[in-house]
């Protein structure tokens, strides 16, 4: 799995961040575990592969947020079911 960071700037409220959540959604349909908040100024979300994140980029600035990055890393579960 994939481990996909948005740095996003301008959510203000619980609203904003489900703005957010939803623009990655429709962006991504594949996208896991979609999460953003607004105290960390960031979204994140999991998925099987690699992202466009040119697009996603520009699917979250439509909203009227500044998406000021995006990288991606290896994810992988933790917890007593998830080691290897």
């Amino acid at each position: 799995m994939i481990r996909t960071t948005l740095k996003i700037d301008g959510m203000m409220c619980g609203m904003c961040e489900a703005h957010v959540c939803d623009a990655i959604r429709k962006a991504v349909p594949s996208a896991k575990k979609v999460a953003a908040s607004r105290a960390k100024k960031e979204a994140t979300f999991l998925t099987e592969e690699t992202v466009n994140t040119g697009a996603l980029i520009a699917a979250v600035n439509a909203t009227g947020y500044s998406c000021l990055g995006a990288e991606s890393a290896p994810y992988e579960k933790k917890g007593l079911f998830g080691r290897k």
